[in-house]
């Protein structure tokens, strides 16, 4: 979870000033070295990310819903104000903060609070098919929001991708949506509005700031929040609840977004997007691995089908 499909990153952490289309160009035409680098740090990012479910199935061993969603958003913006403070980066103008709003709704509040809840009753496999489709939700949400048309082929790749996604949770489910589905697809529409706000909003500021602002802007309400739900749901503390915990809000939120924006910066956006598309099979797998889950025959195929779509869908003209 997480502004992975930002239209331009910051090339150090350090550096708060916006860098010029021709600086980040030169970055992205790097030498081999440079390239290699960019690589290592957007697979990192893909690595943080996709380890996002089964980490909050974990968290959810020790925590209610709510109350992980809630110390989630909090120590993730501890993280980000650290660094926001320690390189003074100035607060954003009045004009950004509308999307910033929009930004935090969808990214840091919304798909984390709907995939947790939905987290209660499916599988990580499966809500890793299901959120495979999050890159064409967010290409609908940007040909509208930006009025860029796509090629057919990108939309017949699209709901191709689209087809399997809904044949994988019909069949999984007997015929019928199960209870955490909903939950997922409304993740996919409220993730997709933040992704394509916060690309928008990254061509005037480096990437980890808007991701980093939208943390912090979500604390007065995460702040009561945590404070309701730690009293209204129940805490069973356990190492896997711990460090579930400590890995969606340091690892996926903000280190995956950390090293995922510097590596496009590096390499340039598309090409990094090509590497997201191994997340879904990586969560996959981390679902057998840690979460000793049996993955049914079609959870593979219809992930692999998926990416199939999503790589010609990069590979068109959108």
């Amino acid at each position: 979870m997480k502004a992975q499909d930002s239209a331009t990153a910051s090339a150090s952490i350090a550096v708060p000033a916006t860098p010029s289309p021709a600086h980040t160009a030169a970055r992205a035409e790097g030498g081999p070295a440079a390239t290699r680098r960019g690589t290592l740090l957007a697979s990192l990012g893909v690595a943080a990310f996709s380890l996002t479910f089964p980490s909050t199935a974990w968290g959810l061993e020790s925590f209610g819903p709510w109350s992980l969603v809630a110390l989630r958003s909090i120590l993730a913006a501890a993280i980000a104000g650290v660094f926001l403070l320690a390189l003074r980066v100035p607060v954003p103008e009045r004009r950004h903060w509308g999307s910033l709003l929009v930004v935090a709704g969808g990214v840091v509040v919304g798909f984390p609070l709907l995939t947790t809840l939905a987290l209660r009753t499916s599988t990580t496999s499966h809500a890793a098919v299901v959120v495979g489709l999050l890159p064409l939700t967010t290409a609908a949400f940007a040909a509208v929001r930006t009025g860029r048309r796509p090629s057919r082929t990108f939309w017949g790749a699209a709901l191709a991708g689209a087809a399997v996604v809904v044949a994988f949770t019909l069949g999984e489910s007997g015929g019928s949506l199960s209870a955490g589905d909903p939950y997922l697809f409304g993740a996919l529409l409220v993730c997709a509005a933040g992704y394509t706000e916060g690309g928008r909003l990254a061509r005037l500021m480096p990437g980890w700031q808007v991701a980093g602002w939208a943390l912090v802007l979500c604390l007065p309400l995460a702040l009561p929040g945590a404070v309701v739900a730690l009293m209204a749901e129940p805490v069973r503390l356990s190492a896997h609840g711990l460090v579930g915990l400590v890995w969606v809000a340091a690892g996926s939120t903000f280190f995956g977004l950390y090293v995922w924006y510097r590596g496009m910066a590096s390499i340039g956006i598309a090409r990094a997007s090509q590497l997201q598309l191994a997340q879904p099979l990586l969560t996959l797998v981390w679902s057998v691995l840690l979460l000793s889950e049996q993955l049914s025959p079609a959870a593979p195929l219809a992930a692999v089908a998926v990416l199939v779509c999503i790589t010609v869908t990069q590979r068109t003209n959108a």
